[in-house]
Formats: structure tokens, C-alpha cells, sequence
């Protein structure tokens, strides 16, 4: 059987490009390639080791995931020493919420390294924050933790860590919305059924409701996702009577 080495360098055939954008998103010379190859190859390539384990982002996007998290978290504890542990959790959640996380993806252009079987066209937008995590835990495999604490420092918390923006950000549209119709006696309703179409991967439509009028409709690759979709686009139109 072939070896993972082998295995992915076949797939990467554009390897000196694939190098070039990653060290550019880096800031530094990766050492092990193999590794940060293995972070962008999506589980629909099937491919495996000689011991049959899958090689995909996943588990690296768990690794990166709990370092992004250790990070961010000392970050706040440091920068907010009055901050209790609820207050610390909620600021955390913030900084790595899953929109948040899909917008870095995006801005570094990170689906561009991405290698599927998938057109790029049919994922959902988790798949940017999923690769930047990946790459995060790829970072922390390669060169270790003061280089994977370095790159969050600049990719994430100088450019967009502002503790007095963050205490105004909304974690879930969802809950905000809910918690309004709740405060003002509205009945609300999420209607939700499978939309997929000719697309690839399963979609989820959502109708949301309030005293039984649709005020907002979302498509999503999840269920969850379709509701916040909506439910954010349903805060805008009550933003003003939301805020009072």
C-alpha cells in the first residue's frame, strides 16, 4: 500500500502553488508538509493509511479547536482580571464562535487548498471555519505551541479581539429572538423541512414565524444553521423594538 506520503502528494499535484499560499497564510516556512496536506483534504477523497485510518481534517480540526480555545482563554484571563468564570466563558465563545471562525477561513481564502471530491460550490460555510482549525491543530503538530500561540495572536486576537466590542456581539440569534417573543408575549414557530434540490449535500429550509406571519426564511446545510440564519435576519427586521 501506499504511504500517506505518497498517497497525498499524489493528490496535490499543484504542490509548489499549495506551498507558496501556505506560507503565505502562515507567516513562516512549514517544516512537515505532509501535515498541513492532511489538513485540507476533506473525508469525501476516502483516502486511508496503511493501517486504515482515515486521512482527513477532522481529527486535526479537533486538535486545532482545543488549542484555539486554550489560547483565547488565557488571553482573557490575563487581559480580564475582574472577569469571572462565567464572563470569561461567554467572551471565549465569542472570539470562537462558528461564524467567527468561518469568516477567518474565508478572509485567508483557505477552501482555495481544500481537496474533495465535492465542488467547492456545495459546501456550507462551516467549511471555512472547519479548515482554519485544522489548520491551527497542523500548526501545533509541526512546529509546536509558541508557534501555534503566535499565528492566533495575529490572525485572530490583535485584528479582532476588542473586549468592548465583543460584550455587544450576539452569540445566537436564536436565543435573542426567542427570549424577545418570550419578554413580549409573541408566538414564534420555525417551520423547517429538507430543501436539498440538485444540490450534493442535504439543505434544510426554515419558515420563522411570529404571531403566525413569516417573517424570515434561511437555507442551510443543517437544521441548527438554517434557524440562526433566520432568526438573524428575523432580528433585523425587529431590531428597533428588539433594542428597546
Amino acid at each position: 500500500m501506499k504511504t500517506i506520503r505518497n498517497i497525498l502528494n499524489s493528490r496535490f499535484k499543484n504542490s509548489g502553488n499549495f506551498f507558496i499560499h501556505l506560507k503565505k497564510v502562515l507567516g513562516f516556512k512549514p517544516k512537515n508538509i505532509q501535515i498541513y496536506k492532511t489538513a485540507f483534504t476533506h473525508r469525501s477523497m476516502n483516502i486511508r493509511d496503511d493501517e486504515g485510518n482515515a486521512i482527513n481534517y477532522e481529527r486535526l480540526e479537533f486538535l486545532g479547536d482545543a488549542m484555539l480555545g486554550a489560547v483565547i482563554a488565557s488571553h482573557l484571563y490575563l487581559e480580564v482580571p475582574g472577569g469571572d468564570e462565567g464572563y470569561l466563558t461567554k467572551m471565549r465563545s465569542k472570539v470562537v464562535s462558528r461564524e467567527h471562525l468561518n469568516e477567518l477561513g474565508r478572509d485567508l481564502n483557505l477552501i482555495e487548498l481544500i481537496e474533495s471530491k465535492i465542488a467547492t460550490a456545495q459546501f456550507g460555510d462551516n467549511i471555512h471555519g472547519n479548515l482554519f482549525e485544522a489548520l491551527i491543530g497542523a500548526i501545533f503538530l509541526d512546529k509546536g505551541f509558541k508557534y501555534c500561540e503566535k499565528f492566533i495572536y495575529k490572525r485572530v486576537i490583535i485584528p479582532y479581539v476588542d473586549i468592548a466590542q465583543l460584550e455587544g456581539r450576539v452569540i445566537s440569534y436564536k436565543s435573542l429572538l426567542i427570549e424577545w417573543c418570550q419578554k413580549e408575549k409573541k408566538t414564534f414557530n420555525y417551520n423547517v423541512y429538507e430543501d436539498s434540490g440538485n444540490d450534493e449535500i442535504r439543505h434544510f429550509s426554515v419558515k420563522l414565524s411570529v404571531d403566525n406571519k413569516v417573517i424570515a426564511k434561511a437555507r442551510a446545510t443543517s437544521k441548527k444553521k438554517a434557524e440562526e440564519k433566520a432568526s438573524k435576519r428575523a432580528f433585523y427586521v425587529f431590531q428597533t423594538r428588539m433594542s428597546h
